[in-house]
């Protein structure tokens, strides 16, 4: 499936999981670029020589499920629709190929931080169980009504620089879905660049402002809400919805 980005990626130096947790920011600034899987080739290329690539088991193309939460009003989605500086997103996320799975809370402030905390759990709950709810109340210090709200499924190349405490994740082949209804993105690329804070100079930054590519912020979790739930508020993402499907074509 990924036959033309297996030959770039394998020319990067490994990471194992427990090396890259030196860089695994609880609190930092996310940067997001998008762009066509078609380019993406030509970007890994570039970046070589300043990131390593996480390996699990020989494998470097990861795969990620996420069952995520929301109220029956949709708060969270409709919190970043309208703009609000602080507000939070609740999943549940398996990282498939370490066999984990975590429910994590991340709470973006007004500053443009991101701090994610989290906590291991055996498996999806589809329905919380106490321990979880607590978690979210102790965090959150709200007493949230939850219910599923999309399941997103996706691949992931993780890359690494420990020279200047940055990660880099590249996700593919985003697929979000609840009951019968899916929506899929085939050749879309969100690359987030996670940093203490946003430095321009970073290699990834430079090389993709070379392509033409500049921060775009988008959140996968809420432009697959626009999909599954057409009969919610969107208009302040339509900008978002049409950059995607020009970048995609």
């Amino acid at each position: 499936m990924f036959y033309n980005l297996e030959s770039e990626i394998h020319q990067f130096e490994s990471i194992s999981l427990d090396e890259m947790n030196s860089v695994a920011f609880m609190k930092r600034t996310d940067t997001k670029f998008i762009l066509n899987i078609s380019c993406l080739s030509l970007i890994l290329k570039e970046l070589q020589k300043a990131y390593r690539v996480l390996d699990i088991n020989d494998k470097r193309i990861m795969d990620y499920l996420s069952l995520y939460h929301d109220t029956p009003e949709f708060k969270f989605y409709h919190d970043h629709h309208n703009g609000r500086t602080n507000r939070t997103k609740i999943r549940q996320r398996k990282y498939v190929d370490s066999n984990l799975t975590f429910l994590e809370i991340k709470q973006k402030n007004g500053k443009g931080e991101t701090k994610k905390t989290r906590i291991k759990i055996n498996d999806f709950e589809p329905d919380l169980s106490t321990a979880s709810k607590d978690f979210i109340f102790k965090t959150t210090h709200q007493n949230f009504e939850l219910k599923q709200s999309l399941w997103n499924r996706f691949n992931r190349i993780t890359l690494v620089n420990l020279k200047h405490k940055e990660r880099v994740t590249i996700d593919l082949k985003l697929t979000y879905s609840l009951d019968n209804a899916e929506k899929s993105y085939e050749n879309l690329v969100v690359i987030e660049v996670k940093q203490n804070k946003f430095d321009r100079r970073s290699t990834i930054v430079k090389v993709l402002k070379k392509f033409n590519y500049i921060p775009y912020g988008i959140s996968k979790y809420c432009i697959g809400v626009t999909h599954l739930y057409p009969n919610l508020k969107r208009n302040l993402f339509k900008k978002k919805l049409l950059k995607i499907n020009k970048t995609t074509a």
